[in-house]
């Protein structure tokens, strides 16, 4: 009789740390998170900008720094609730396992478990720690979440087990030898420790420029900083508001909110499609994806079975062969997936009386049961149940094996030697095909991916053959061509070949798996994964956009951008469609962010250079940014748009900001200097200027609208209300330090806003021939 451990012992090992603790999931902590968020340069910069205009006495022209503080709670929000979510997915699954201590049976937490338990397995458990199985034990299990291997695997003693797969047939005790953090599933997991930013062109773009902006800001800030104060002939604090209203109108950070907040939007969309996005830019990224690897199990499949026809031999009935089958499947105790699609075709059991039973087990590859009236019947694997007579049914096997079936043969036997656990005489009475169950949804979401110019790459543990004839059923273009990965070539240019020649990958590994994610890297695609078990962490990392299943491993789930909550992968292309949309709309809106930043640095350097007073105030910079870029701009972002994504978003966005810029900078400054040699005090001039620059800017905002619609049409109407609002009303004028008694000189002031349209077209032309 067994005895497993003593509690002394069991007391011991815990004091040493040789218990089941688990490492956490590769997550980021929420100091990490905040650390993110809100220790940026554009944040450092705009604080040190918002105190130098506190200090000088104007605290209305620190209005500014809202967006700070709005782009930080945005993205703290979503990433804390992402984190929170996850967390709530992260029950742990392992309740209570059952073991040996001092001569007794216990149940205790799969914490509590320390090395050299002795654990006791029945079907149904999931193991909670890497063991070997010891004597008189025989188990079925499943370590599809380890190995990706869709059969069940015989375990006999000596055999090891690993934490993380499933008894599904057979009992008995396993000793443990690794725990916690040595155990397999949890050292796959710690290689993905790292965490890893995901790779998103919109993020690098605006990375980009904030760091040309940077190198801009200094010297260029402070110049007019220097001529502010030493050549305007104002006061200090005039000139410094003055010099931080043009560095604060070179950095764009309306586009940084505007970005977090669209993505936050889609993020809460996809929420209702239950998706949960982890990281803002995965729906941008999944949008530019153009290789998309997926999984069998959990994806194009359901990871349940079906009895798709039972063929009837050598002139049996079908009613009986159904009869002996529903009373053999019914009478055994194990449920593995297979004894599950024929319970499930056969769901009630016959009357019949059982006289000897005979599970399954991975060594006979059959189970069978003997009645009183009708005999010894077994079904099973065709090749161990006929042993030397299997050639008669071979040709059939194989055929229905490359269409990606399984063939069991239904055989009654000598139901002496049955009785005694031998197999003899066996007469075959039907054979039965099984198959994967698609999900109904995988083809159409394939199909869509395909119409779209997403290549698909199959990537599995389990057979390459099946796995082929599984995903053509799906409708996987290309699913004829297969290959074991066990056979892969080294050389990796070779390797590359072989990515480019094969769509459905077999007998993978973990390791490979990350190996063939950054193969397709390197040759300049965008990669996503998707994956469910610990086998798949390495390369959901590695790809640019992981997609882990709602019932996978908790560091799947940990090390993905997108969890799919109903483990459905058909919304995806849901997902695509948001992130298209995102991407689309952010170009044009782009635009109008950049076209500032760029006239903001050529009105420095020009004021700066002719020494005269900077013409727009950082109050005047909030309300031309608000009502011609920032509020527009969120209802530009959320308009319908499913044209495909396109590279060169930097290179596009720039051509047009720079061909706006020069005409906005360029009649501003044809206001200012028109106002100053006409006799106007300073604030006159910029109140001249500012509505120049504000009804430039509006006619901006009309073309990148275009097509105009109907709610596009009363989007600029509202906009260009409020802005004559806040010139024509008390509350506005002194809000905003605009002067009405330069009215005479509007005339002026509306002709060159007139002339903005030819000058832009004519400007955009003459950009994109020379960019």
């Amino acid at each position: 009789m067994r005895t497993g451990l003593t509690q002394d012992e069991v007391s011991i090992r815990m004091q040493e740390g040789l218990s089941n603790k688990m490492p956490q999931a590769p997550s980021r902590t929420i100091w990490e998170i905040t650390r993110t968020h809100l220790f940026t340069t554009f944040n450092f910069l705009n604080a040190i900008l918002a105190i130098a205009v506190l200090i000088a006495g104007s605290p209305k022209n620190a209005l500014f720094v809202g967006v700070i503080i709005t782009n930080t709670i945005v993205g703290l929000y979503q990433e804390l609730r992402a984190k929170a979510t996850l967390e709530k997915l992260s029950v742990l699954n392992v309740a209570k396992v059952d073991v040996i201590r001092d001569g007794r049976e216990q149940s205790i937490a799969a914490e509590e478990l320390v090395l050299d338990d002795l654990m006791i397995l029945k079907p149904g458990d999931r193991i909670a720690a890497d063991a070997v199985v010891q004597s008189e034990a025989m188990l079925e299990v499943d370590e599809a979440m380890l190995t990706g291997e869709a059969d069940p695997v015989g375990k006999h003693e000596g055999n090891s087990i690993l934490a993380g797969s499933y008894v599904v047939a057979g009992s008995g005790c396993a000793k443990i030898t690794k725990v916690g953090s040595d155990t397999y599933a949890a050292k796959l997991a710690q290689e993905a420790k790292r965490f890893k930013r995901i790779n998103s062109e919109l993020q690098g773009a605006v990375n980009k420029l904030f760091k040309v902006i940077m190198w801009l800001v200094v010297p260029i800030g402070a110049l007019l900083v220097f001529t502010q104060l030493m050549f305007t002939h104002g006061k200090w604090q005039e000139a410094v508001v003055a010099a931080v209203s043009g560095i604060v109108s070179m950095v764009p950070e309306g586009l940084v909110l505007l970005t977090s907040a669209t993505f936050v939007i889609a993020i809460v969309k996809l929420a209702k499609h239950h998706t949960l996005v982890q990281e803002l830019p995965a729906t941008e990224v999944l949008a530019r994806v153009d290789v998309l690897c997926l999984d069998k199990t959990g994806t194009i499949t359901e990871g349940d079975l079906d009895l798709i026809e039972v063929r009837p031999l050598h002139g049996r009935t079908l009613e009986q062969v159904e009869h002996a089958l529903s009373g053999v499947v019914h009478t055994l105790p194990s449920m593995n997936p297979t004894q599950q699609a024929i319970r499930d075709r056969y769901k009630q059991a016959p009357n019949v009386s059982v006289t000897h039973k005979i599970p399954f087990s991975s060594d006979k590859k059959w189970s069978g049961a003997a009645f009183e009236s009708i005999g010894a019947w077994v079904v099973g694997a065709p090749e161990m149940i006929l042993q030397e007579e299997y050639a008669l049914i071979q040709d059939l096997v194989e055929q229905e094996a490359h269409k990606g079936r399984r063939v069991l043969l239904l055989a009654q036997v000598d139901e002496a030697a049955f009785a005694e656990d031998q197999l003899a005489h066996p007469q075959m009475a039907a054979i039965l095909l099984i198959e994967d169950r698609i999900r109904k949804e995988a083809p159409e979401a394939l199909r869509y991916f395909a119409q779209e110019g997403v290549t698909i790459k199959i990537i599995s543990g389990d057979n390459p053959i099946t796995v082929s004839a599984v995903a053509a059923r799906a409708g996987v273009e290309g699913a004829e061509h297969y290959i074991d990965a066990r056979t892969l070539p080294q050389d990796m240019e070779l390797l590359q070949q072989a990515v480019d020649t094969y769509t459905v990958f077999g007998r993978v590994t973990p390791q490979q798996k990350k190996l063939l994610v950054q193969v397709l890297q390197s040759k300049g695609h965008t990669v996503a994964m998707t994956g469910d078990g610990v086998n798949d962490v390495l390369a959901l990392k590695e790809a640019d956009c992981g997609i882990a299943m709602a019932n996978g491993s908790d560091a799947a789930k940990a090390v993905s951008q997108l969890v799919l909550l109903s483990s459905d992968f058909s919304v995806l292309p849901r997902v695509v469609m948001e992130g298209r949309k995102i991407i689309n709309n952010l170009e044009k809106v782009s635009v109008l962010f950049l076209s500032k930043t760029v006239y903001s640095v050529l009105l420095s350097i020009i004021f700066s250079c002719i020494l005269m007073p900077y013409p727009i105030m950082p109050i005047h910079v909030t309300l031309i940014g608000s009502l011609m870029i920032g509020i527009p701009a969120f209802f530009l972002a959320m308009s319908p748009n499913k044209e495909r994504v396109r590279p060169g978003f930097l290179k596009r966005v720039l051509r047009s900001a720079i061909a706006n810029a020069v005409i906005l900078a360029g009649v501003t400054l044809t206001m200012f200097l028109y106002a100053s040699h006409s006799g106007l005090e300073t604030s006159e001039a910029r109140t001249l200027a500012v509505l120049v620059l504000g009804g430039s800017s509006l006619v901006v905002l009309t073309r990148i609208a275009r097509p105009l619609n109907g709610l596009k049409i009363q989007l600029v109407i509202a906009m260009l209300t409020l802005f004559t609002a806040a010139f024509l009303t008390p509350f506005g004028s002194e809000l905003f330090m605009l002067t009405t008694r330069t009215l005479s000189h509007t005339a002026p002031a509306l002709a060159l806003v007139a002339l903005t349209w030819p000058m832009l077209s004519l400007s955009n032309r003459l950009v994109k021939r020379l960019v």
